[in-house]
């Protein structure tokens, strides 16, 4: 077996396993990715020769623990390791290891990770940046090509998460239930803004950036099977993959915005939305709704909708104001009032976002909304200030750009420009 092709997919599912169960051994971050990065050399040396192992997790876990335990052995003048051949059989070893990885330690060793890394003294950047080192395995070049910062700076991001772990004290015992429930949220939350930060991504940023929202997928995957009955996760992966699905159809040849009312729904990935929608489906089934589940019966609804006047947005209003009583936030709102410039006209939805200025002060779309919302109106001049106040808070090339077409299509006299939403997943 000469192609070794097959054994990167080997090595990074088996990846969020074997580094959990290493950080239980050895209570230290840098010491299991240290042992699971020496026993992927070894399977790159030996799985050619031999073939993979029956369990390649179980024996990543097996080669990395003694590669670790040698490192102190050899530091302490013990004896080496055994023949790498020697190693590339496992047998009864291997088997009950992988024994052990069926049962209740898997879930917690994952769990232990993943709350390791969303450990709430570090802030979000690291948080998301410690996940994609230690879970993804992405490289601290891939983490700050996607993050437009210098690779240097975003390897001291992740050495001072690590460094900030360290000197917490953060217990690796398996958590409790109160600290799991607390935790769970925060992990949520991290593979939701990795999401985002693939799917805010616009311009050239795009061929960067998007492929964090696929890894945002295969962490929420991860999640949704050690808890294969939790609604909210049901609701988290089925919200990322129905918001992805459009991917191909957000931007036009040159980088430009295309809204969602005038994107191509036959490039919609078909089966990202059949995922998705029996994800919602299922969800809901329980009758505990949730905030991320009632996202995603939102982005459900535009997946639906053949076209886009067929969009439910009587039905898209009472999700958002079901959503604003969970997390009452004035983005929630901003979105919402779109809904309601469709179910109930413009002037309603000014009237529903003009509370929202001294929040909204210095948030670009905000006032790309009220333009948009005034130039229906046929406020004209009001709309105009309000596209000039949106450019100067641009994020982007490509949301400039989207605003100037507005402002030439005011100085051609037109009047019918579509509202943006904010470009929340529920959006």
């Amino acid at each position: 077996m000469t192609d070794v092709a097959w054994i990167g997919p080997l090595l990074a599912g088996a990846r969020p396993r074997a580094i959990a169960a290493l950080l239980r051994y050895f209570r230290d971050l840098d010491t299991a990715e240290e042992a699971f990065q020496d026993a992927s050399l070894r399977a790159l040396r030996t799985w050619p020769r031999n073939g993979p192992p029956r369990d390649p997790t179980a024996w990543l876990i097996f080669v990395g623990r003694n590669s670790a335990i040698d490192g102190v052995r050899r530091r302490s003048k013990d004896a080496p390791l055994p023949d790498e051949r020697v190693l590339s059989d496992l047998d009864d070893a291997e088997d009950a290891m992988a024994d052990r990885l069926d049962g209740a330690d898997y879930r917690d060793d994952i769990l232990r990770l993943l709350f390791i890394c969303c450990h709430p003294d570090l802030p979000a950047t690291q948080q998301i940046a410690l996940a994609l080192r230690i879970v993804s395995g992405l490289t601290v070049r891939q983490i700050a090509r996607a993050f437009l910062v210098g690779e240097s700076a975003m390897e001291q991001r992740i050495t001072r998460a690590k460094a900030k772990i360290a000197n917490a004290g953060v217990p690796f015992d398996v958590p409790g239930p109160v600290e799991r429930s607390e935790r769970f949220a925060a992990v949520a939350a991290m593979i939701y803004l990795v999401f985002n930060e693939g799917y805010s991504a616009s311009g050239g940023d795009v061929a960067m950036r998007l492929p964090l929202c696929d890894e945002a997928i295969r962490l929420a995957r991860l999640l949704l099977r050690l808890f294969p009955a939790e609604p909210e996760i049901m609701g988290l992966t089925a919200l990322l993959l129905l918001q992805h699905a459009r991917a191909d159809a957000r931007f036009d040849a040159d980088g430009s915005v295309i809204l969602l009312e005038d994107q191509d729904r036959a490039t919609w990935n078909a089966n990202d939305i059949a995922e998705g929608l029996a994800l919602v489906d299922k969800a809901m089934r329980h009758r505990a709704p949730g905030p991320y589940q009632i996202q995603a019966a939102i982005a459900a609804l535009h997946a639906r909708a053949a076209r886009a006047e067929d969009t439910d947005w009587p039905q898209i209003d009472l999700l958002y104001g079901a959503l604003e009583a969970m997390q009452p936030s004035p983005v929630i709102t901003l979105n919402r009032a779109v809904a309601v410039s469709k179910s109930r006209g413009p002037q309603a939805a000014l009237d529903m976002i003009e509370p929202l200025a001294p929040k909204l002060s210095g948030y670009f779309h905000f006032f790309g909304v009220k333009g948009g919302l005034l130039m229906q109106l046929g406020r004209n001049e009001e709309a105009r200030d309000a596209f000039c106040k949106a450019i100067s808070l641009a994020n982007s090339a490509a949301e400039a750009a989207h605003i100037r077409m507005h402002l030439d299509r005011l100085a051609a006299g037109a009047s019918d420009t579509p509202v943006r939403r904010a470009p929340t997943p529920a959006s």
